[in-house]
């Protein structure tokens, strides 16, 4: 049983994916607030962490290779985490307005986001940390 995260320690998978999706989020969240880490929206922050996770948990080819490409690129598990999240967003923004359904094509897109994702860019996008 799984009782504290760390993201910057992978979590094992079957032990991640035997959690209830509500019991992820929490852990994530308790993390987030035992580091007092101030948060727009700590839920939210949450609810990313967990779908990267659980993406790396089911094998999910493109954020499998990610997050060491990331992490040697210089960026900690949990930068990586946040990079992928990052991409786990946009297509989650764009979704919401229309532009697309989730079909092959939109896969597709979200895997080459990811194998495009660099550190350099990332940092780009969030400026410094």
């Amino acid at each position: 049983m799984l009782d504290r995260y760390d993201p910057d320690q992978p979590p094992e998978a079957g032990a991640w994916m035997d959690l209830d999706e509500q019991e992820r989020i929490q852990l994530v969240e308790d993390f987030h607030a035992r580091q007092r880490v101030e948060l727009p929206n700590a839920k939210l922050h949450a609810v990313i962490h967990v779908v990267v996770e659980n993406q790396i948990a089911m094998g999910l080819e493109s954020v499998v290779r990610a997050i060491p490409r990331l992490i040697a690129q210089g960026l900690s598990r949990h930068d990586a985490v946040h990079a992928v999240g990052s991409v786990v967003a946009e297509q989650i923004f764009d979704l919401s307005r229309g532009k697309g359904v989730a079909t092959e094509a939109v896969h597709a897109r979200y895997d080459a986001e990811i194998d495009r994702l660099s550190a350099k860019r990332w940092r780009r996008r969030v400026g410094p940390r």
